[in-house]
């Protein structure tokens, strides 16, 4: 089973289809239980870094993830805000602690905004490196929402780019941590392969 994080932050009932489409077993949940029994754990995520660590704390879901992810090495995947949530501070909405799996700050993203739009909507080509997440995916395109990314301390974490007016981190991973700044919900076949990657992680 695969638990989705109930937080009410965006996208999670579009994450949900996407995995039943592959035939996993998804529930979007907020129970100790479901996340004990799970064998692979999504935080998704639309909205701002400060709303988003407020409701894992609201919600107690903070202490829960730490113990199944880190503790436990459940496989682990945050996708756009939720890869943001990795971080170790965001600056949007005030300067927020995060949940610090991958080392980094999350900030605007730095462009000339008579040139480049924000948020940055729309399908953009990912520079990818040989790792789980990406293998046997044919599509370099993947869709985007946001204005915000994650700087990780340690190029090591980064496993794909994107360039929107500079160079970001469009993809991470730490042992059993994986983030995602696009929406593989949302990315057609190339997206559906990756998800598909996660779940035999």
């Amino acid at each position: 089973m695969i638990a989705i994080v109930d937080y009410g932050m965006g996208n999670i009932a579009s994450v949900r289809n996407a995995l039943q489409l592959l035939g996993a077993d998804p529930l979007i949940t907020l129970k100790t239980e479901d996340f004990a029994a799970a064998t692979h754990i999504i935080l998704p995520g639309v909205g701002s870094f400060q709303g988003g660590m407020a409701e894992l704390h609201r919600r107690g879901i903070a202490q829960i993830l730490a113990r199944e992810v880190l503790e436990n090495k459940k496989p682990f995947l945050g996708i756009c805000l939720g890869m943001q949530l990795l971080g170790s501070r965001g600056e949007e909405g005030g300067d927020t602690e995060g949940l610090g799996y991958i080392p980094g700050r999350v900030r605007r993203l730095r462009v000339d905004e008579a040139r480049y739009r924000l948020p940055h909507i729309g399908w953009n080509t990912v520079t990818r490196k040989d790792v789980p997440l990406f293998r046997g995916v044919i599509s370099e395109d993947f869709y985007f929402v946001h204005s915000y990314v994650l700087v990780p301390e340690s190029a090591r974490d980064v496993t794909g780019t994107c360039e929107y007016g500079e160079k970001f981190a469009a993809s991470v991973q730490r042992n059993n941590i994986f983030g995602v700044q696009f929406h593989p919900e949302k990315s057609q076949r190339g997206g559906l392969a990756l998800l598909k990657n996660f779940i035999a992680c």
